[in-house]
């Protein structure tokens, strides 16, 4: 009874923050509402690490890297080929599940604190390179004047701060949708059973280096359509935009929600933004040191996350004498 009551107070609260974003271009200025589009995308991003780093168990600091590779995919072919939407759209997810899949051999072999290194080597070369590939990339100076794009064929470009924004809104919702569901199958399941208990699954006939590939494939594809809506909402991108301090402060937005909540990691993501532009304009010079000790602090009295914070609070259950399976545990706790 008390878990369906929490589970319907979550949907409620899910419901009313949604609602709020619809209606949230309408309520605040221009440069808001910009702000706010840049912020969904990069909160896509945080939902790639949490299912990377939470789920999946790989402790991520590259996730920049395939979205560098979207952002810029999504550039490239919105200034040549195609000024659609969802054309960019899956041009960039699969530069991002490209470029996922060529460095799988890195990461899915690793882990712990090498999968962390690894992966933030793989972030700051993704950087390099952009940098110095200035015919594609235009380097340092990045590319500017890139097309507002239209959602589909026949419709009106998004000529606005407002109609960027609902496209960006409409995007992540669908993809954080489809991420939910997707961890709900068997597959989700698998994959936190294999975080919990690798040895024990691998001994059940389990190819877990198959299922942690596909993982890191489609976290690389969430994060490539995240850098597509970074061009739609700024129409300009540097490679200043995917740097170790953004790598950093989505990973400590993963943190302050929950690793192992997606929902979770993708508010937690979007209060980490909008703390660092908040902190830049009233503490200018001051703003790193102050997210660092926030990052400090959270994984000290927070290292499960707010959301796995809260269930210390619940009556414990009873301890059960039968060791469960990590498939069972996995189902167990999707059911939390």
């Amino acid at each position: 009874m008390r878990h369906e009551v929490i589970r319907r107070a979550r949907g409620a609260i899910a419901a009313l923050v949604l609602a709020g974003l619809v209606v949230a271009p309408w309520v605040v200025d221009d440069y808001t509402t910009a702000i706010l589009a840049r912020t969904l995308a990069l909160a896509l991003v945080g939902v790639s690490v949490a299912l990377l780093t939470g789920v999946a168990g790989l402790p991520t600091l590259g996730q920049t890297a395939p979205y560098a590779a979207g952002a810029y995919a999504c550039a490239v072919v919105g200034s040549r080929v195609s000024d659609v939407g969802i054309v960019q759209l899956a041009v960039a997810a699969g530069a991002g599940a490209v470029l996922a899949a060529l460095t799988v051999p890195l990461v899915v072999h690793a882990r712990g604190v090498v999968v962390l290194m690894i992966t933030l080597a793989i972030g700051e070369l993704a950087v390099v390179v952009l940098g110095r590939w200035r015919s594609v990339t235009g380097g340092t100076d990045g590319l500017a004047g890139i097309a507002a794009v239209r959602p589909f064929w026949g419709l009106p470009t998004l000529a606005n701060d407002q109609s960027r924004y609902l496209y960006a809104l409409v995007v992540t919702a669908t993809l954080v949708g489809a991420v939910l569901l997707l961890l709900r199958t068997r597959a989700g399941l698998l994959l936190r059973a294999g975080r919990d208990d690798e040895a024990r699954l691998r001994a059940s006939g389990h190819r877990v280096p198959l299922y942690l590939s596909g993982a890191h494939i489609a976290a690389g594809a969430i994060a490539g359509a995240a850098g597509s809506l970074l061009v739609v909402a700024q129409q300009y991108i540097s490679p200043a935009d995917f740097g170790f301090d953004t790598s950093a402060l989505l990973l400590l937005g993963v943190v302050i929600g929950g690793t192992a909540s997606v929902g979770g990691a993708l508010v937690g993501a979007a209060l980490v933004i909008a703390a660092r532009d908040w902190l830049f304009g009233l503490l200018p010079g001051h703003a790193p040191l102050v997210l660092g000790l926030l990052f400090v602090a959270t994984v000290y009295l927070l290292p499960t996350g707010v959301n796995r914070a809260r269930s210390r609070l619940r009556p414990p259950e009873a301890p059960s004498h039968q060791p469960a399976a990590p498939e069972q545990a996995a189902v167990a706790e999707s059911h939390r």
